[in-house]
This record gives structure tokens, C-alpha cells and sequence, in this order.
């Protein structure tokens, strides 16, 4: 089991930035993958950024060349760097690591509880 918690939400003009932040409650060495979802108004959930352990990321075509996502083992915390924010970026904002033996982003999944990013036109 682990909890995750994300910080650092907020009103954002477009074209400003934001730094997210999830934080495991235990070590997150063991987890070969992590990732951020959003889920907008009305819309699905849809998968943001992803990394391995090893380093190597995923990102989904409307966040390329905007975001970035690090990770910490040692301060067992992802993070999620956001630059020029566009008002079609506006989501609660979701961290998420599998559970064993499932993928990413599943029902069984651990997921945290969400932080809100509203930008502003």
C-alpha cells in the first residue's frame, strides 16, 4: 500500500507555470513506473506524462515540449514541471503508480487525491 498526495494546484494565467508534486508515503524505488493524469469537466481521464525508473518518459502529444516529469526516489516524490499553460489545460490533476501486478492508470491502481489547475485566457 502507499498514499500519494499532490500540491501545488492553482489559478494560472495562460502562459504561466506551475510545479506539481506528489508525495509517496513510503519509498517509490520499487515502483518501475509512475505517472500524471487530468480529467477535465465532462471529460475522461487521460494520461499526462509517464516515467520508468530508469528515467525514460511518455508524454501525450498536447503536453510535448510544455511538460516534464522528474521523479525523486530519495525524496520519494514525482513531479510535474508545466510551462506555457493553456486554458484546454485546466483538470484536476492526478498521480498515479500501480499496483503489483496491474498497469498504470487501472481501478486497482493507487491514485491520489487530485489538485485542481485552472488557466485563465
Amino acid at each position: 500500500q502507499v498514499q500519494l498526495v499532490e500540491s501545488g494546484g492553482g489559478l494560472v494565467q495562460a502562459g504561466g507555470s506551475l510545479r506539481l508534486s506528489c508525495a509517496a508515503s513510503r519509498s517509490i524505488f520499487s515502483f518501475n513506473v509512475m505517472g500524471w493524469y487530468r480529467q477535465a469537466p465532462g471529460k475522461q481521464r487521460e494520461l499526462v506524462a509517464l516515467i520508468y525508473s530508469g528515467g525514460t518518459t511518455n508524454y501525450a502529444d498536447s503536453v510535448k515540449g510544455r511538460f516534464t516529469i522528474s521523479r525523486d526516489n530519495a525524496k520519494n516524490t514525482v513531479y510535474l514541471q508545466m510551462n506555457s499553460l493553456k486554458p484546454e489545460d485546466t483538470a484536476i490533476y492526478s498521480c498515479n503508480a500501480p499496483a503489483p501486478g496491474h498497469g498504470l492508470g487501472t481501478s486497482v491502481s493507487y491514485w491520489g487525491q487530485g489538485t485542481q489547475v485552472t488557466v485563465s485566457s
